[in-house]
């Protein structure tokens, strides 16, 4: 069976208020060629469909509409959970339409999948938490365990376990214990799978991820995925990797789009897994285009910056400019800059000090209070003062002036 892996699409996310969504639907299209150049039986999408619980219209429609094309008239299956970002009652809502298609939704751990045909295949047993497959020739059991929360965890756990013995588990030895009591559906005939959408011990956050996790309480260690799993499928971080301590088993697939500034140092891509029961999954990466670039311009002064905006403002980019200065950005300076780059996200100074060498204190007797308090204002702050603060300021020492007097 040769599988797909990937997750954390994260379909309607903006960038500082920015949309992602035409770069998104690029990538939607890219990746229903990807898994047809590929022949990919199984398309297995870790979570985090969406950005928010209620995600836009647009966003609902590229996600549906691609699930569709993948299908390719049922002869494949796509198996989609939720992550903490989705709604799981909105994400599977449209499950007995999707049936059709050979699409399996699901919402929750206690989710229980219905027995039947999915497009040209067949679901042959379930449960919570599990389901049984027949793609082709060849049988799977998946585990399916969507974003846990403890909640979700509790209404799993506590029919089958003593509730007091149960509720002073870690989560961690909740998760452990939920997958190893799935894991007795796996079989040595069948291909034994796990996905879940949740964040594990050791692996690197990439910055943009939404905490799933409070006070730490919300990770897992890599034991608690069962030993007989032979792929588990994993999203919520969006840095592909390995998750350490599983001999490879264990994957993030990652985010197909870079979502923040910090996830521009590594590839963005999906898995393919080739497995059949009894043996070693064979895995291998497909590496995803880069559809509009994060980038961090370091600038040397102002001057510089607008003239890299102009020498730059036909690139299809996003970009955060860091401009080394001794003083601070005026507005109109911005507006060039704005202007004639579009896509700018971020402008940050770095304020380099002047030397002082030369500073004469002889001079406040040339200038006026309000000009001494503007300069005073400009050096901490790095902005010069609106015109209303400094006319507070004179209000305020001209009434202490003649109250003086009088």
């Amino acid at each position: 069976m040769r599988i797909l892996h990937t997750s954390d699409w994260h379909l309607g996310k903006n960038l500082e208020g920015h949309s992602r969504m035409d770069e998104q639907e690029a990538f939607l299209k890219d990746f229903v060629h990807i898994v047809s150049e590929n022949n990919v039986d199984l398309i297995i999408i870790a979570g985090d469909i969406y950005d928010s619980p209620n995600p836009p219209a647009r966003a609902e429609k590229m996600f549906y509409d691609t699930l569709k094309k993948l299908s390719s008239n049922g002869e494949r299956v796509t198996l989609v959970i939720a992550g903490n970002h989705d709604n799981p009652d909105r994400l599977v809502a449209a499950g007995p339409l999707a049936r059709d298609h050979g699409i399996i939704m699901v919402g929750t751990p206690k989710s229980v999948v219905p027995i039947g045909n999915y497009g040209r295949h067949t679901v042959v047993s379930s449960g919570e938490g599990f389901i049984e497959i027949h793609i082709n020739e060849e049988k799977a059991v998946i585990l399916t365990v969507p974003f846990p929360s403890e909640k979700r965890l509790n209404e799993v756990l506590y029919g089958d376990m003593d509730e007091e013995e149960e509720r002073a588990k870690s989560y961690g030895d909740r998760i452990k214990a939920l997958f190893s009591k799935l894991s007795e559906n796996y079989r040595e005939d069948t291909i034994n799978i796990v996905v879940s959408h949740l964040f594990t011990m050791g692996s690197e956050e990439s910055g943009s991820e939404r905490n799933a996790q409070l006070g730490g309480s919300f990770i897992v260690d890599s034991s608690c995925f069962p030993e007989n799993a032979q792929y588990i499928a994993l999203g919520h971080v969006h840095k592909p990797q390995i998750v350490p301590a599983t001999e490879k088993r264990a994957r993030y697939s990652g985010s197909p789009l870079e979502y923040n500034k910090k996830e521009i140092n590594f590839k963005k891509k999906c898995f393919i897994i080739d497995v059949k029961a009894g043996e070693k999954c064979i895995v291998k990466d497909i590496e995803f285009k880069k559809y509009k670039p994060i980038e961090v311009w370091k600038c040397k002064s102002i001057q510089d910056a607008i003239e890299k905006c102009e020498e730059n403002k036909d690139r299809n980019c996003w970009v955060y400019l860091e401009i080394t200065t001794d003083r601070y950005i005026r507005e109109d300076e911005i507006k060039i800059m704005k202007t004639t780059k579009k896509d700018i996200i971020e402008i940050m100074p770095k304020i380099v000090e002047k030397s002082n060498d030369n500073f004469d204190i002889n001079s406040f007797s040339q200038k006026s209070f309000k000009d001494i308090f503007k300069e005073f204002y400009l050096k901490e702050r790095k902005v010069e003062p609106q015109e209303e603060l400094v006319n507070m300021l004179l209000s305020v020492m001209e009434g202490d002036e003649n109250n003086e007097a009088n």
